[in-house]
């Protein structure tokens, strides 16, 4: 799975003894790619930085990553030393880190790039974060082609994101030889906006994001670096990173880690492209269909769809899900996408009546079969009161100038009764009604008429859609399937009657 991360914090091998073996099987087995730059964690400490140096030796290519502490609590509980005492903490470790590459040749020293984090530098006082990074660059000697990397921690994200984009704004207005400096952000997510704050900091003028997928990480921050890297893609800044099968990325992920990306994940969750809505579900419906008349080149403008799920490996089946809050055109729109049934618009509200009060009897979403053999036992199922036991037609050649005609004849049960039925008519449908009139069944006229194909070919039957109107004004919906398309209206016609009663 190649997403495209050229710098990967591969580990702290100075943690434990898994990690460090971890990292020497990456390089003894030659396991890094050639493009990739591995980065390793460390704390500014002699004996820890010379087991880090022991873990990358043989390295292609290496940021060392370094941090101390430099918050007033942390200067004040965790180490009991002054502000002067922390910089020189930072230093030391430079200065131990260069004393170890000493005895490498020019082109191994240039395969290690240095990365200082002042930690907690969200809650450090950002002058002396400033003066404590123009100390450790001072002591490493950077220059353009080997630029400095600072990276700045929200470690503990204890402001709003817009306080933050301020201090790495003011971190760049005064720090060194900026045209040589990599500023790096680096947001936890303690308040929920860890997002929010890395992409101010960008545009505040940060350079680089550490992070991980889906949120899932401590030592990078647990920056979701997925939900950036896809709203930057979503504001037409392509962010380098491929995205494109994110449910397999995600599948993996879930794998490895043995945790859950939560349902409303943006992007990558079950329900980020989900509407229960009902407003939401006609909107989408609607935006979806123009969108089958379109190129694919024109701008993706679908309402409530920030991006098209196919750029992400997302389909549309999932997009929306009925339950008793969805409106008319959700359920219309399973049918048509899952099934090639296309109601008439009017048709919508009466289906999705009948969706929403199964959804709210079942107390939960309904699935699309569930769905179909909604529409299907209301419509195209409905055989009672009014049943077809026999029926034929033919066709009538016209003389003399006058309409062709069909004739029908037929029987039928109304309430348990027979009755032989028979006439003539300017088409099927218009002859079966009027075989009617001479029935129990009560007079209607046929006030709208649809019709779409379902499937191609040899195996293409034809879907009809009556409404009828009786005496008293009230009106009906019946639908019907048949492979010839003047039974599928005889059959839609049945099927409003029989919603009569």
């Amino acid at each position: 799975m190649k997403i495209g991360f050229k710098e990967i914090e591969v580990g702290f091998p100075s943690a434990s003894d898994t990690e460090f073996d971890f990292i020497r099987r990456l390089i003894d087995e030659k396991r890094i790619p050639d493009d990739v730059t591995i980065q390793v964690l460390c704390q500014a400490r002699e004996k820890l930085v010379k087991k880090t140096m022991e873990a990358i030796k043989g390295a292609p290519s290496v940021i060392f990553h370094i941090y101390n502490s430099t918050s007033p609590a942390q200067r004040k509980y965790t180490f009991g030393k002054s502000k002067e005492e922390i910089v020189k903490i930072a230093v030391d470790g430079v200065k131990c880190i260069k004393e170890c590459m000493k005895d490498m040749s020019d082109d191994e020293k240039k395969r290690i790039r240095l990365e200082y984090s002042p930690e907690s530098f969200s809650m450090t006082e950002i002058d002396y974060a400033i003066e404590i990074c123009e100390a450790v660059g001072k002591e490493w000697g950077y220059s353009a082609e080997n630029k400095i990397i600072y990276n700045l921690p929200t470690t503990v994200e204890c402001y709003t994101p817009n306080v933050y984009a301020d201090a790495i704004e003011y971190f760049a207005s005064k720090i060194s030889d900026r045209e040589n400096v990599i500023i790096s952000t680096h947001c936890h997510n303690d308040r929920g906006t860890g997002v929010a704050s890395c992409e101010l900091a960008l545009l505040a003028g940060a350079d680089r994001v550490e992070g991980c997928l889906f949120g899932n990480g401590e030592r990078t921050g647990n920056l979701d670096i997925v939900t950036v890297a896809l709203n930057m893609f979503s504001e037409g800044v392509d962010p380098k990173l491929d995205f494109s099968n994110l449910p397999s990325i995600a599948e993996k992920y879930a794998e490895f880690t043995k945790m859950e990306i939560a349902p409303r994940t943006p992007y990558a969750g079950s329900l980020a492209y989900t509407a229960l809505s009902g407003g939401h579900q006609d909107a989408i419906r609607k935006g979806m269909a123009a969108r089958e008349k379109m190129g694919e080149n024109d701008i993706w403008d679908v309402p409530y769809l920030l991006i098209d799920p196919h750029d992400i490996g997302r389909k549309y089946e999932g997009i929306i899900r009925i339950n008793s809050q969805s409106g008319k055109g959700g359920a219309a729109f399973i049918l048509e996408q899952n099934f090639n049934i296309t109601l008439p618009k009017a048709m919508h509200p009466a289906l999705g009546d009948v969706v929403k009060a199964a959804a709210d009897k079942a107390q939960r979403e309904l699935l699309p079969n569930e769905i179909f053999d909604i529409f299907s036992e209301k419509w195209l199922k409905a055989i009672h009161p009014l049943s077809l036991i026999d029926y034929a037609e033919t066709h009538v050649e016209a003389k003399g100038g006058t309409q062709d005609m069909v004739s029908c004849r037929g029987v039928i049960t109304w309430h348990g009764e027979k009755y032989s039925i028979g006439a003539r008519g300017n088409g099927p449908l218009d002859a079966f009604v009027a075989s009617l009139n001479e029935t129990p069944v009560p007079s209607f006229n046929i006030t709208a008429f649809h019709e779409n194909s379902v499937g191609s070919g040899s195996n293409a039957s034809a879907m009809a859609y009556v409404e009828i109107t009786t005496t008293d004004g009230k009106k009906y919906w019946g639908a019907g399937k048949s492979s010839n398309i003047g039974r599928a209206g005889v059959r839609a016609v049945i099927s409003a009657i029989n919603q009569i009663c």
